[in-house]
């Protein structure tokens, strides 16, 4: 009940947020945010810890990208078509990778997605390195024009909506729970006649396809597709993202999503901008040392102890 009062609160704070700030800037914090709860449904909840999980982000947008420039299907045909194209690039890398376990899966996840980088920088389709620019918003549904930064950001929160409440469904239900087990014991898992490779699979095809989602949004948001979202930084940058708001919650990671892009954006700009990898990282060391379960970890221990 707290929960559903929580979700509710921060929908309105969200319906009500683009009167207060850029439009642009809230779009691009839950493109991110999404990003985040994708990849710690995979982290969070089964205990796979991906280093690729960028490339599945990248493919989202680039397949959206080209098709929005070239074919002229509507917004919402190429982002299903891009989150469909993630999900089957997740499927294959799911299939290699699972067999493997805790730093040989990081690692594995690690070349895939570098195969992809330099597949997307060498394929002519892309551009290279300056990417696909001018990605016409259109028209969604061919009747509402996305050009417009208010309706563009509330077609974004309500695809966000979709993926938090998917993400959220499949935690609580029987999956989810074999998930956790997995995560705890995995041997007791395969004990009790789980298939746990099948179930690993699964949850990475499902982040994978969440993950080129908002890949996609994002692409129609900034009207741009490039190397940047293929790049191994960006792999890591979710990991901080996750790991800041709480790893395993269901808040953590739309925390920590708001909290990095936030200060992205208002330290890029000035002389910060040249230490804002070394601000990043300083982020990273106190946040393992000082609070491993993140934000929202550290604020429900909280509330268990004193209240």
């Amino acid at each position: 009940m707290n929960n559903m009062k929580l979700n509710l609160f921060l929908l309105a704070l969200a319906l009500l947020a683009p009167t207060v700030l850029y439009p642009v800037f809230l779009a691009k914090v839950l493109c991110f945010a999404l990003f985040a709860c994708a990849f710690n449904l995979l982290l969070g909840f089964a205990g796979l810890l991906s280093f690729g999980h960028a490339a599945f982000l990248g493919t989202g947008g680039y397949v959206t990208g080209y098709l929005m420039i070239n074919s002229g299907l509507t917004p919402e045909i190429a982002i299903i078509l891009g989150t469909l194209a993630g999900g089957l690039l997740g499927a294959i890398f799911g299939k290699l990778a699972v067999k493997r376990e805790g730093i040989y899966f990081a690692m594995v996840t690690l070349a895939l997605a570098q195969l992809v980088f330099f597949f997307y920088l060498q394929a002519p389709f892309t551009n290279g390195e300056d990417g696909l620019q001018g990605v016409p918003r259109g028209a969604l549904f061919g009747l509402i024009d996305l050009s417009n930064n208010m309706v563009m950001y509330y077609f974004v929160l309500t695809i966000f909506v979709a993926g938090y409440w998917l993400i959220n469904r499949t935690v609580h239900s029987p999956f989810g729970q074999v998930l956790k087990a997995i995560r705890e014991n995995e041997d007791r898992a395969t004990s009790l006649g789980y298939d746990v490779n099948q179930y690993k699979w699964l949850a990475f095809v499902i982040s994978a396809a969440l993950a080129a989602l908002a890949g996609s949004t994002k692409t129609l948001v900034f009207e741009l597709a490039s190397l940047t979202d293929v790049h191994w930084h960006m792999s890591g940058e979710v990991i901080l993202m996750t790991l800041v708001g709480g790893v395993g919650t269901i808040f953590g990671p739309l925390l920590g999503a708001g909290f990095i892009v936030t200060m992205q954006n208002y330290l890029s700009g000035g002389e910060m901008g040249n230490y804002i990898h070394i601000i990043m990282g300083a982020v990273f060391v106190i946040c393992v040392l000082s609070f491993r379960s993140g934000i929202v970890g550290q604020l429900m221990k909280f509330k268990r102890n004193n209240f």
